[in-house]
């Protein structure tokens, strides 16, 4: 546990992140699920909205620092690959 003030302002600070981090990575994780579960329904406008807001979800992530850009750009990749397979 610290002792100097600087330091537990830190600690609570951090906690305070870590749930902000948490809601929006798991955002994001469940969407990219909904929109994949649109798709194997084959229910086409319930996937192309699900596609954007997983989209959405994994930009905000990124533009958080929660997930590298390179990440964010192969899972967008993949998300849009699933729904070019709808056709």
């Amino acid at each position: 546990m610290p002792n100097i003030n600087s330091a537990k302002k830190r600690v609570r600070s951090n906690r305070r992140k870590e749930k902000v981090n948490t809601i929006i990575t798991s955002s994001m994780r469940t969407s990219i699920k909904k929109f994949e579960k649109d798709v194997k329904s084959g229910d086409k406008e319930a996937a192309s909205k699900s596609l954007n807001t997983a989209i959405q979800r994994v930009d905000k992530a990124m533009k958080n620092g929660l997930v590298h850009k390179n990440k964010a750009a192969r899972v967008k990749s993949r998300i849009m690959k699933l729904k070019n397979t709808m056709k």
